[in-house]
């Protein structure tokens, strides 16, 4: 009889096994996420946009901003003036952003979706531009892979960034391709998830080809052989390679503003802390001087006049201006404050005219202070102080949405300078002159002062002086809020000049980032293998995680150089 039992469970149970089986995978399948075998590529597309934009704003307007010297924090400062970056930088966000756009791409290959196709080679080739321009050579032909079985994908080699530039080359040639027929012939639209273009291949391919322009330029110094060939094909088929002329063109996100996750990244709106994020960013002295310097009205755009101006007055009472005290004023014509300061008040502090900003404009936030909280006689000595003395961002930036408050990927004034340059060299671009105006003019155009461009172009700015440093100049101040591309140029060029401040981390602008800890601690040969062709320089001493992992050793595509310095 028991025997009999037995047998009858073990029949029981063979039955019922398949059954569990396939009850148990369906327990495993995940209801919330998205199964890749049946997702479509059009909403993982949407989430590449939108993240790839939050991403590239925040680098280019929070710390690389400050690297670049378009802005200065006065609170929290570290990792913004003074490159303390902790020995590590985290790229995980941008290969994240990578894996979702590799699903993308394998879709639209198997269901022949050639627009989606051809923006993911667009997303992926400009992601990998930023990894390598940020970091060297980075996992490249090996990465994306941490789904598959094998320690190669695990634990992918780093590519030599040669080769991650030609990669990408290569890539945006196959997208300028695909992206090359009218809107109607492609089977799968994308209007609805597409918040650069809105679908419009045409746009897309003009982005795809202005990047090509863009990466040439990256290898102008090191591979010219390679660079001007590249540049000369695209300006000499225009046709075949249309590029982003126009700033009604401009590779751009705007932000929705109904959260914190989807709005402007300094926005007052959520804040918590009474727009803390907002207050503790200020306009560079670096920065503040070179517009002034050209009378450039984009100043006024991005930027506010001091709420108080100083005023070294040897005629007051000793003890003037020791305490706070604004008293009204008019300058040209408009209402102002002013804090006037007797000598014996400068004294006391330990200071001369020459250590305070007494214009009655705008005031900048000189790099790397030590307590830039306090600078120019600060009424507050808080973190993210409301310092009367300094310009404070116009309040346009205190908004979670705006027109103007938009991720830059790359636009027309970027295009023109790459041209200017390109034919400043000897290269078959156009005309040097007319491309450093026109690129002048998309900025205006962008910023929304286009009545001034006429007398901007009548003063400094517009005579051509037929050199790199004045086109890469105007390139950095069309870069506001995209300085990231800013960062790039100056890497190797040299140019703006630039001086680390007194609290930096090194005497001189670093030129990449760490890699970061947690690959160094589960990838470690491989980045090791990296960091050991990264050319050691005489300030690498001055990086947190040693001389070969230093943000001042320079990559690749800088090596040998001289550059930036």
């Amino acid at each position: 009889m028991k025997s009999r039992q037995t047998l009858i469970v073990c029949c029981l149970l063979m039955l019922a096994g398949p059954s569990c089986r396939k009850h148990l995978m369906s327990l495993n399948e995940n209801p919330n996420g998205a199964n890749p075998d049946k997702t479509n590529p059009s909403f993982v597309l949407s989430t590449v946009l939108t993240e790839t934009g939050k991403n590239y704003v925040n680098l280019g307007f929070q710390d690389l901003a400050g690297v670049m010297q378009h802005t200065q924090k006065d609170g929290w400062v570290g990792t913004h003036n003074e490159y303390d970056w902790g020995g590590s930088n985290s790229w995980t966000a941008y290969y994240d952003i990578l894996r979702n756009n590799q699903l993308v791409l394998e879709k639209a290959k198997a269901a022949g979706f050639e627009l989606h196709e051809g923006v993911a080679l667009v997303m992926k080739a400009m992601l990998f531009g930023l990894l390598t321009d940020l970091y060297g050579d980075v996992p490249y032909s090996q990465a994306l892979r941490g789904d598959q079985e094998g320690p190669g994908n695990a634990a992918p080699a780093c590519d030599p960034q040669q080769q991650v530039y030609t990669g990408i080359l290569q890539d945006l040639d196959r997208a300028n391709q695909l992206l090359s027929k009218p809107k109607n012939q492609y089977t799968a639209p994308i209007d609805l998830v597409d918040v650069y273009y809105q679908g419009d291949p045409a746009k897309w391919r003009k982005m795809a080809n202005s990047l090509a322009l863009r990466y040439y330029m990256r290898l102008a110094e090191k591979l010219p052989a390679v660079a001007r060939p590249g540049i000369e094909k695209i300006v000499g088929a225009p046709d075949q390679y249309p590029l982003i002329l126009n700033a009604s063109d401009d590779a751009t996100m705007a932000f929705i503003g109904t959260s914190d996750a989807d709005s402007w990244p300094v926005n007052a709106t959520y804040d918590r802390e009474a727009g803390s994020r907002y207050r503790r960013i200020k306009m560079c002295s670096t920065f503040v001087n070179m517009l002034q310097s050209l009378g450039d009205p984009r100043l006024g755009v991005w930027g506010k006049k001091v709420e108080c101006f100083l005023l070294v007055d040897d005629t007051k009472p000793a003890g003037t201006g020791n305490i706070y005290q604004p008293r009204d004023t008019i300058v040209n014509g408009e209402p102002r404050k002013v804090r006037y300061i007797s000598p014996d008040v400068l004294a006391s502090r330990g200071l001369t005219p020459a250590d305070i900003d007494q214009d009655v404009d705008y005031v900048g936030l000189p790099p790397a202070l030590a307590g830039p909280a306090v600078y120019n006689m600060s009424n507050d000595a808080a973190q993210a102080s409301t310092n009367a003395h300094v310009s404070w961002l116009n309040d346009i930036y205190k908004e979670a949405k705006g027109p103007l408050l938009k991720a830059r990927f790359i636009s027309a004034a970027e295009v023109h300078f790459i041209l200017a340059e390109a034919a400043l060299k000897g290269w078959a671009a156009g005309d040097a002159e007319t491309h450093y105006r026109k690129g002048i003019e998309a900025s205006f155009t962008t910023w929304g002062v286009t009545a001034k461009l006429a007398a901007y172009l009548a003063g400094p700015a517009g005579t051509f002086q037929g050199t790199q440093r004045q086109i890469i100049e105007q390139k950095w101040i069309a870069a506001w809020t995209n300085a990231t591309e800013a960062w790039a140029d100056y890497k190797r060029t040299g140019f703006p000049v630039l001086t680390a401040g007194p609290n930096a981390k090194g005497p001189v602008v670093p030129v990449r980032f760490y890699y970061m800890l947690d690959e160094r601690n589960l990838n470690n040969t491989n980045i090791m293998a990296a960091a050991a062709k990264l050319e050691i320089t005489t300030y690498s001493a001055f990086g947190a995680n040693g001389p070969q992992n230093s943000p001042w050793s320079k990559p690749w595509v800088i090596s040998g150089t001289g550059k930036p310095w």
